[in-house]
């Protein structure tokens, strides 16, 4: 299936408050995924009331409200419960990196990263889905 056609893209949010962060995302992925960026985690948690990405990434450190307690309230979110997301941290922080696991994280990227891995890992994350979505169907019709 082509991504040529906008709807068939795959919509990304990204939520960090460096914009030079953001605007790395957006010109890696922009090729390949529909991206939002956004500054904030209050504003991030807005955008998730009126719509629902295929994918977040998350930084773990903003001002304001950090990432691990915006996970927290998309968690808590109805249409949050099952949105994959990716933590973006500059340190290796492991206790907010176990923090986000307990709250469901599909993975975690330090910064800085390349273009080669971010596109790697959302990758996996996509096809890991795709592979999840197709088992109950092949279950299905083996009944």
């Amino acid at each position: 299936m082509s991504q040529v056609e906008g709807d068939l893209k795959k919509r990304i949010l990204a939520v960090d408050d460096d914009v030079i962060i953001l605007t790395r995302i957006s010109s890696i992925l922009r090729n390949d995924y529909d991206v939002v960026t956004i500054n904030s985690g209050v504003r991030a948690l807005r955008y998730l009331e009126l719509e629902k990405p295929d994918l977040i990434l998350l930084d773990i450190h903003m001002m304001q409200q950090d990432g691990i307690e915006t996970l927290r309230k998309i968690r808590s979110m109805e249409e949050g419960k099952n949105i994959p997301v990716i933590m973006l941290t500059g340190v290796e922080d492991k206790g907010a990196v176990l923090e986000s696991v307990k709250l469901g994280i599909c993975d975690y990227l330090l910064k800085p990263f390349s273009s080669a891995e971010l596109q790697k890992r959302l990758r996996r994350v996509f096809e890991q889905e795709e592979k999840e979505d197709a088992e109950p169907e092949m279950g299905a019709a083996e009944l």
